[in-house]
């Protein structure tokens, strides 16, 4: 017990959150289990933040490089950070763990997983106390369900982008979705092509949230061009071409979360 507990004390110290700064945001290392830290990019809101949120990239995970003070990777939610910090929210994008690789569909429902993420949510805490979002996009839909299943009232609510409804481990489908009791939005695009992301299964997510406050499914049509794999980022699956727009939409609803949109 007294080792779990030095290792929740060092997870929290401030003095060991930015091992990096950059002009607009910051790589956080945090020891989150004996022998492991997880990578978090921190970017705080330009004006007064109303929330914080975590995002979950899909894929393997992770933010890739930082370039000019910014995340490089073309996963849609790392493309709106920027966004979304302009719409007055503190963005935390969550990373991967030093003692793992890219995060494959089995290894989002771990008991280690888990407690990385547990550790972040409680460094965004105490780095700016308020509302805490989890937001996850395809892969990382199977992340910010288990950790919002987890959580519990610990965390104000929860946005799924290009869910994975297909028959994969942890695909939300077969998760309790019944134990999620805060305000939560789907958005899917209805032109997604990604074999684990089916359009017509999306619908059935919305009954089996049964104890969320609120619940809201957007469909999303437009954008483009679509280019490269059809579960990649820069395809209708990654809601291409519309990165502004729908990140003022999903802060708009963080704000004032309703059933229509």
């Amino acid at each position: 017990m007294l080792f779990r507990a030095f290792w929740r004390v060092l997870a929290l110290c401030a003095l060991c959150w930015a091992v990096g700064s950059h002009a607009d945001g910051e790589i956080w290392r945090l020891p989150s289990r004996p022998g492991a830290e997880v990578s978090v990019f921190w970017l705080p809101a330009t004006s007064p933040a109303f929330a914080n949120v975590v995002l979950f990239p899909g894929g393997g995970g992770g933010f890739g490089r930082v370039v000019n003070g910014l995340p490089d990777s073309e996963n849609f939610l790392v493309r709106i950070a920027a966004p979304l910090a302009q719409a007055g929210l503190n963005v935390a994008i969550f990373g991967r763990a030093s003692d793992h690789g890219a995060l494959d569909y089995p290894d989002r429902v771990t008991d280690w997983h888990l407690a990385d993420i547990h550790q972040v949510l409680a460094a965004v805490r105490q780095r700016a106390p308020g509302p805490l979002w989890l937001m996850g996009t395809s892969r990382g839909t199977v992340s910010a369900a288990a950790a919002a299943i987890q959580e519990g009232a610990a965390i104000d609510g929860l946005v799924l982008t290009s869910s994975v409804v297909g028959d994969k481990p942890g695909a939300l489908p077969g998760q309790a979705l019944a134990r999620i009791r805060v305000p939560t939005l789907l958005m899917h695009h209805q032109h997604d092509a990604c074999t684990v992301c089916q359009p017509e299964r999306v619908p059935a997510l919305l009954p089996a949230l049964s104890q969320a406050p609120v619940k809201a499914l957007w469909w999303i049509d437009g954008g483009g061009p679509p280019s490269g794999n059809i579960c990649g980022p820069l395809h209708w699956h990654g809601f291409i071409g519309q990165d502004a727009e729908l990140a003022r939409r999903l802060a708009g609803w963080m704000r004032q979360p309703r059933a229509t949109p």
